[in-house]
């Protein structure tokens, strides 16, 4: 399979391209990112070298950068690339409708033109909104309540229409929140783990008891090959770890791992705007593709403690310069 991934500097498509190249052999990926602030090449340093694998640098709301990437043809496109963080939708919508929305109609139009055999979209549980008990599935009505997931919800109904319309052989997984190596330090485990390397407090939305489904990034990524692989084009997958805790059981944890006390290190913030309280979802359907999560979530948790501990070199640039000014002004008035 010859494969472009967009977005393949980011957390989860980082991760896609080491677990394909790595367990693919005769695969090879051509990675097209736009190398805004979460898209770091140290996330493929593993594999720069690779023969199998090139860069190039293009937006994918540029149709001429996206023909570019495709001119020497290609199997399957693996959408990664998306604006991808609430908090920072809340601050600035305009380009999670731009990225989101508009790249994925850009390549949509290439799948058509180019005769693409697969396009997987990766999105988000987001897109079901709040989920006050039980699970969505795949046919759940799409509620979003964010700047960020609202975009997502588009251009889902973007690939689905082209399916209706065009026959476009398209696939979409829907994955929970998602942890491990290489996440940028404004998504909250990471976030919070740095803060406590630091010996800082985090900042917690409101009661912290909002609910997560926890799913560790080499099990998403694995999901994904799963569905690109076996999944049914016009189908939607969810990818759910099935660990459902709150906000404040992950910053317990994270506590007691990073040898920090609660009475010192947690500052209630007010909570975020539109903060949906709880997501959960039906994974029946990627399931019976073969794939199931693999990473028990505490062994999970810890050892991507211990990799932020590792790792200073890696996220301590991260943290500097835009990234102070974007934590003051998510965090100062709160």
């Amino acid at each position: 399979m010859r494969c472009l991934v967009t977005g393949g500097l980011g957390f989860i498509g980082s991760a896609f391209i080491r677990l394909l190249l790595q367990e693919r052999p005769q695969s090879s990926v051509i990675n097209l990112d736009a190398m805004t602030y979460a898209g770091n090449p140290a996330n493929v340093r593993d594999v720069e070298d690779d023969p199998r694998y090139r860069f190039v640098k293009g937006d994918i709301c540029d149709s001429e950068a996206v023909r570019g990437a495709l001119a020497e043809g290609v199997d399957a496109i693996v959408n990664f690339a998306a604006e991808t963080h609430v908090d920072r939708s809340i601050l600035d919508p305009e380009i999670f409708l731009k990225t989101d929305v508009i790249g994925t109609h850009v390549l949509l139009e290439a799948v058509r033109a180019e005769k693409i055999a697969r396009y997987v979209q990766v999105s988000t549980d987001e897109v079901y909104g709040n989920v006050p008990e039980g699970s969505s599935t795949e046919d759940s009505p799409l509620r979003p309540r964010s700047p960020y997931s609202a975009s997502k919800a588009a251009a889902d109904l973007q690939v689905l229409a082209y399916w209706n319309t065009y026959q476009a052989p398209v696939l979409i997984t829907r994955g929970s929140n998602t942890y491990g190596p290489y996440q940028h330090p404004e998504k909250l485990i990471p976030l919070f783990i740095t803060n406590l390397l630091d010996d800082r407090p985090v900042p917690l939305y409101g009661d912290g008891r909002q609910v997560r489904d926890w799913l560790h990034v080499d099990d998403h990524a694995r999901g994904i090959l799963h569905v690109l692989e076996r999944g049914e084009p016009g189908n939607v997958y969810n990818i759910g770890g099935g660990n459902l805790r709150t906000n404040l059981e992950i910053t317990q944890h994270l506590i007691d791992h990073c040898n920090r006390s609660a009475q010192t290190h947690i500052t209630h913030v007010a909570d975020r705007e539109g903060h949906d309280r709880r997501y959960a979802v039906d994974t029946t359907k990627a399931r019976a593709l073969a794939w199931e999560p693999q990473t028990e979530f505490e062994f999970g948790l810890q050892a991507t403690v211990e990799w932020y501990r590792a790792n200073e070199v890696w996220w301590r640039p991260l943290r500097s310069g835009a990234f102070r000014e974007y934590y003051r002004r998510q965090y100062a008035h709160r």
